[in-house]
C-alpha cells in the first residue's frame, strides 16, 4: 500500500504574498505591490504559517526578516512559479503571440519614458498581459537574479549574472541647481567651485547614484552627498528648494523642470545609456522576443 502524501494546504495567492513580503522587507510594500489591504496580507501570512506550522517571519526594525524555514519555503515557493511561468511560456508558444503574460522589470527613472515604450506593443498585441515593476537598482537585480523578470531595463547591469544586453537610449546624467542658483547661465563652473555646494543624492545602491560616483571617482573629485532621497521627484523638489545641487537624469526633467536649471562644467554631461537585458541561461518567451523585435526597429 503506497504511503498517503499529506495534504498541501498553502494556497497560490498565500505563497505570492510571502514571495512580495519577503522580497520588499514588510507588509505595506507588498500590500501595495499587490494592491492588497495590509490587513489582507497580514491574515494571508497567518494562514500560512498555521497551514505550514512554522514561523515564517521575524520582527526587524520597522519591518520583517524572513526565518530560516520562512526562507526554505521562499525558496519552494519560487520554484512552483518558475515551473508555472514555463508552463505559461509554452502555451503562449502554442497560441502564437494572441495570449500570454511578460514580465519586465525596471529601474524606478524609466518610469518617465518606459509606459510610453510599451504603449505600441501593447497594442499591437492586445492578448498579452504586460507585468511591468518599476523599483530600485538591487529590486531590479534581485528580480532578474531570480528568474521572475523576463527582461528588465536599467543603467548598470550587474556584472556576476550571465546577461545579454542591448543599448535602449542614451541617458545623460546632468547637474541641476535650483533656478536663480548663482552658478547658473555660465559657461563652465569649476568643480573646485561646485563642490563648495552641498550634493544632494538618491540612496545608495541607486544607478544614478553607482554612475555619478564612478565619475567623480574617475575624476579624482571628492564630492561627499550631505543628504541621500529615495526618489527623483523628492531629488528634484530638494534642489528647487535651495537644499543642495544633484545629478539627475536628464529624462526625470522632461518638460517640467519648474524651478530647476542645468549646471555646465568638464565631463558633464555624464554619458550613459539605458539598457534592456535579459538572463543568458533562460529561454525568452516569443512575447519577450517579439518586444525586443519592436524596440529594435523602432
Amino acid at each position: 500500500m503506497k504511503p498517503t502524501l499529506p495534504a498541501i494546504r498553502a494556497t497560490l495567492t498565500q505563497l505570492r504574498t510571502l514571495d512580495a513580503v519577503a522580497r520588499l522587507g514588510g507588509v505595506g510594500k507588498a500590500a501595495a505591490a499587490l494592491h492588497l489591504a495590509q490587513p489582507t496580507v497580514s491574515t494571508q501570512l497567518r494562514e500560512l504559517a498555521a497551514a505550514t506550522d512554522l514561523q515564517l517571519f521575524e520582527p526587524e526594525g520597522r519591518g520583517l526578516r524572513i526565518t530560516a524555514d520562512g526562507e526554505r519555503l521562499w525558496a519552494a515557493a519560487r520554484e512552483m512559479f518558475d515551473v508555472w511561468r514555463r508552463f505559461e511560456e509554452d502555451q503562449a508558444d502554442v497560441r502564437g503571440l494572441r495570449a500570454g503574460r511578460l514580465q519586465v522589470a525596471a529601474v524606478t527613472t524609466t518610469e518617465y519614458f518606459l509606459p510610453e515604450l510599451l504603449g505600441p506593443f501593447a497594442q499591437a498585441y492586445p492578448g498579452i498581459d504586460i507585468e511591468l515593476t518599476v523599483e530600485n537598482r538591487d529590486a531590479v537585480v534581485r528580480r532578474l537574479r531570480e528568474g521572475v523578470a523576463e527582461l528588465a531595463v536599467m543603467m548598470l547591469p550587474p556584472t556576476d549574472l550571465p546577461l545579454n544586453r542591448w543599448p535602449l537610449m542614451a541617458n545623460p546624467l546632468v547637474l541641476v541647481a535650483p533656478a536663480g542658483h548663482p552658478l547658473a547661465g555660465r559657461r563652465s563652473v569649476p568643480w573646485s567651485r561646485l563642490i563648495a555646494e552641498p550634493r544632494l543624492a538618491r540612496e545608495p545602491g541607486s544607478g544614478t547614484r553607482l554612475a555619478t560616483d564612478q565619475f567623480l571617482a574617475h575624476q579624482g573629485i571628492d564630492w561627499q552627498p550631505r543628504m541621500a532621497l529615495g526618489s527623483n521627484e523628492a531629488l528634484k523638489h530638494a534642489v528647487a528648494a535651495g537644499l543642495g545641487l544633484a545629478v539627475l537624469s536628464r529624462h526625470t526633467l522632461g518638460g517640467d523642470a519648474t524651478g530647476l536649471v542645468e549646471l555646465k562644467a568638464s565631463g558633464l554631461p555624464i554619458r550613459r545609456h539605458w539598457q534592456v537585458v535579459w538572463r543568458q541561461d533562460r529561454r525568452l518567451s516569443r512575447a519577450a522576443q517579439a518586444l525586443l523585435a519592436a524596440w529594435r526597429e523602432r
